[in-house]
């Protein structure tokens, strides 16, 4: 009787230590499951907080458009004309170039082409207005045209340059988008003074400037 009551004593202890051998694998395995998951999670973390590769491209390109902008903005503003070039060109200090926006005026220094009707009379007219004198130089969209010229509104005091030359008779209107913010003022100009047949309309009658010049 002794020995059955031992046997059912030993029997019960061991599924008792097995129970709790269980229960403690049991648990371990959830802490190191738990650590696992956490040290992933931070891991993640981190990667996120890094900068994406399409990020850091955005802001590379947005500090380049900025640099260009900034290079824009370095010819607006005032700059002395050291030399009128012909009616609708003119150089500033510095060397650069400048072409008069939304009008041509006839040719008068184009090598290998002959002065056009009323290109000196134009030219004049352009040195008298702005040689020597300190200009305010005003953007529309594009930088530069084919020739490297920037390519701005002028105004020497309260003188809009462009407009008073088409006014006064010395240029015809030369709209090319998107550079057209005055454009309607200037086309009215050349209206007015075709109907009051004033300098290259009386003196030139038909005659066409032949465009640009490459100056």
């Amino acid at each position: 009787m002794k020995r059955k009551m031992r046997t059912y004593v030993l029997v019960g202890l061991l599924i008792l230590l097995i129970g709790i051998g269980l229960l403690l694998g049991h648990q371990a395995s959830n802490l190191f499951t738990g650590s696992r998951v956490n040290g992933l999670r931070e891991g993640e973390s981190r990667v996120e907080s890094q900068p994406s590769g399409t990020n850091a491209n955005s802001q590379v390109s947005n500090e380049k458009e900025q640099a260009g902008a900034e290079k824009s903005d370095a010819y607006v503003g005032e700059f002395r004309v050291e030399r009128v070039i012909d009616g609708d060109t003119i150089e500033i200090a510095g060397g650069e170039r400048v072409r008069y926006i939304g009008m041509d005026t006839p040719e008068s220094v184009t090598p290998g082409k002959p002065v056009e009707c009323f290109g000196k009379e134009a030219s004049e007219e352009n040195r008298r207005l702005v040689e020597g004198k300190t200009v305010r130089l005003e953007k529309d969209t594009t930088e530069r045209d084919q020739y490297g010229r920037l390519l701005r509104y002028v105004y020497a005091g309260n003188t809009f340059v462009n407009l008073q030359l088409v006014a006064q008779g010395y240029a015809r209107t030369d709209a090319y988008p998107p550079d057209i913010r005055y454009q309607d003022r200037i086309t009215a100009a050349k209206d007015a003074a075709k109907n009051a047949g004033l300098g290259l309309w009386r003196a030139c009658g038909k005659k066409s400037p032949s465009g640009r010049s490459s100056l």
